[in-house]
């Protein structure tokens, strides 16, 4: 959707074209919600021929959906225009469209939508050079979806420093600003886009800029529901121009997510369901929650995005009302070991070579492999990892490789490898390095390890002073005095409570219904007083599940545990509420 894209294809040859390019179309029950979404919010003092854009309009399905919208409320002169860098696809759509709609005018670009708002085009120039300074009553887009590593870093860089942002930049960031420098003053548009930006720390620029610069009207976050046969979660943003609308009412938000909880109705398909609230089924055998709420109070400072209820406000006040700290006033939550070099540093056979070929720097390795809560599976550990840091006068340093002689030579039969990480040297670090090492003293002491990415919170003790791998997070206590926060910490993050949680506060979900357990979310995990009386008990609790784990006994120990971290909070736990908050 890019000049850029040629550049973007070689540099990642292992991406497809559709990939690289953030193709998916937009299927037809979809569409169709958007454009009547956006029609909902045709202006009263309607003068016609409205303007209608689309900045990358594909096959000119979304196009289509609101000219049939549009047509059966009687509006049928319009001036339609429309962008596609594929000129083979413009071709094809721009055909449809005269077809189905004889009475439009269209008017077809294959240049791209961002270069033309970059270029100033639409506050400066003729837009197709026809009539100045063209904005647009509605717009409807479903922008190319392209994360920064394939966009490449100057294409990234640029769009950052023109449309304000920080940090992570995709490419459908840069299409949600840009059309709201194309929207005419009492005008509307529907945007598909991933639901990413609304739940990680990436987003955050984006967020404060879509708040900043437009009046977000609804946002339906449609999560897990599959509506495209590409690996995306949609959400669909329908704003107007900021000043537009100046009251202080938050947006309307609706999220919908697969559940285990039982339907109490049946609808056709997800789009459906967004009708209802509570828990719904569709025919293909799925069961989803709906909420219908407002955008979350704290949104406006940065914070994730996520639907507020009366009842869920409620809820999250009562456990505020009950917390004593958060899990980053234990220490600081960290990903695991980054090597760059799994191949070199990282193996499960080690015990097969020679003696006298084994490094002398090996250290034991935690993976997601032997992920079990409370207690990690060791049957599992097979895998160590070769590790050459260690910490002098305080600062982590690389080893002095003369001092271990069989590390060395394992080490210098893969230096062609490991020299190739270019980016190691020009860090300034050696070559045998590895690229995220994190703190060397950490791995003696108790930690706490967690999974990244999980259907229910998989949390576990580590005491066997394992090195914690990059597909797992870890926290180690600031100090020997409050190790013993980290047990109370894991009776909090196995249970139910924080499941709901989550979901309430973050609400980062994958495919079939998987949570990112991630440093943004699991720092901010609350705790109760640790002096109290309750707190005491998930410490015990916690100790003895541990050291029964795995049996019957540390099952029926858990029950009690679970139960205990509600009551903690001050919250009824689930099997007594009920479905939902």
């Amino acid at each position: 959707m890019n000049s850029t894209s040629t550049k973007r294809i070689n540099r990642y040859k292992g991406v497809s074209a559709a990939k690289a390019e953030g193709v998916t179309y937009t299927p037809e029950n979809l569409a169709n919600f958007v454009a009547a979404q956006i029609s909902k919010h045709l202006p009263a003092d309607l003068s016609t021929p409205l303007k209608v854009l689309d900045p990358a309009m594909g096959e000119g399905a979304l196009l289509i959906s609101l000219l049939h919208e549009l047509g059966r409320r009687g509006i049928e002169r319009l001036d339609v225009y429309g962008f596609e860098t594929d000129t083979a696809t413009l071709a094809k759509a721009a055909s449809r469209l005269h077809s189905l709609f004889p009475k439009a005018q269209f008017h077809f670009s294959s240049e791209s939508f961002l270069d033309f708002v970059g270029n100033g085009s639409a506050t400066q120039k003729n837009l197709f050079r026809t009539s100045p300074q063209v904005m647009f009553d509605l717009i409807i887009a479903n922008p190319p979806y392209v994360r920064t590593q394939i966009l490449g870093s100057n294409l990234a860089q640029d769009m950052a420093r023109r449309y304000q942002l920080t940090g992570r930049i995709d490419l459908y960031y840069a299409f949600i600003l840009a059309i709201g420098c194309v929207l005419e003053k009492n005008g509307t548009a529907g945007i598909i886009v991933s639901n990413r930006f609304m739940t990680t720390k990436s987003g955050g620029s984006v967020r404060n800029a879509i708040l900043k610069s437009l009046r977000l009207k609804h946002i339906w976050d449609l999560g897990d529901t599959k509506l495209f046969d590409a690996a995306v979660l949609p959400a669909v943003l329908v704003v107007q121009p900021r000043d537009n609308d100046s009251s202080s009412s938050k947006p309307n938000f609706t999220s919908i997510y697969e559940t285990s909880d039982i339907p109490v109705v049946c609808v056709n398909d997800p789009i459906d369901a967004l009708r209802h609230v509570g828990t719904v089924s569709t025919k293909d055998g799925r069961s989803f929650r709906v909420e219908h709420g407002i955008l979350n109070s704290q949104a406006g400072t940065g914070e994730v995005w996520s639907v507020t209820t009366d009842a869920s406000k409620t809820w999250l006040s009562t456990v505020q009302a009950h917390t004593w700290g958060t899990f980053h006033d234990i220490g600081e939550v960290r990903v695991g070991i980054k090597t760059c070099g799994d191949k070199v540093f990282i193996r499960s056979d080690w015990s097969e070579l020679p003696q006298d070929q084994q490094p002398e720097l090996l250290l034991p390795l935690t993976t997601h492999h032997i992920a079990r809560r409370f207690k990690p599976d060791m049957q599992q550990a097979i895998r160590k990892v070769l590790y050459p840091h260690t910490v002098r006068s305080g600062k982590r340093t690389a080893v002095d490789l003369d001092l271990y002689p069989r590390t060395k030579a394992y080490l210098w039969s893969n230096r062609e490898f490991l020299a190739g990480r270019r980016y190691v040297a020009e860090a300034g670090r050696q070559w045998y390095e590895i690229w995220v090492p994190q703190d060397p003293e950490s791995w003696a002491a108790p930690k706490l390890v967690f999974r990244d990415i999980s259907e229910t919170p998989t949390f576990w003790i580590d005491q066997e002073k394992t090195v914690v791998n990059g597909d797992c997070y870890w926290l180690k206590a600031r100090s020997k005095a409050e190790e013993e926060l980290l047990w109370l910490a894991l009776a909090i993050s196995n249970s139910s409570f924080i499941e709901a949680f989550y979901d309430l506060s973050f609400n980062n979900k994958l495919y079939a219904r998987r949570r990112r357990f991630i440093t943004q979310y699991v720092e901010n995990f609350p705790l109760p007083d640790p002096n109290g009386k309750i707190s005491k008990e998930l410490v015990k609790l916690s100790k003895l599940i541990y050291k029964l784990t795995p049996s019957a006994e540390a099952t029926s120990c858990y029950e009690k545990l679970d139960d205990l971290v509600w009551k903690a909070f001050g919250v009824q736990s689930k099997k007594s509420r009920g479905n939902g908050i």
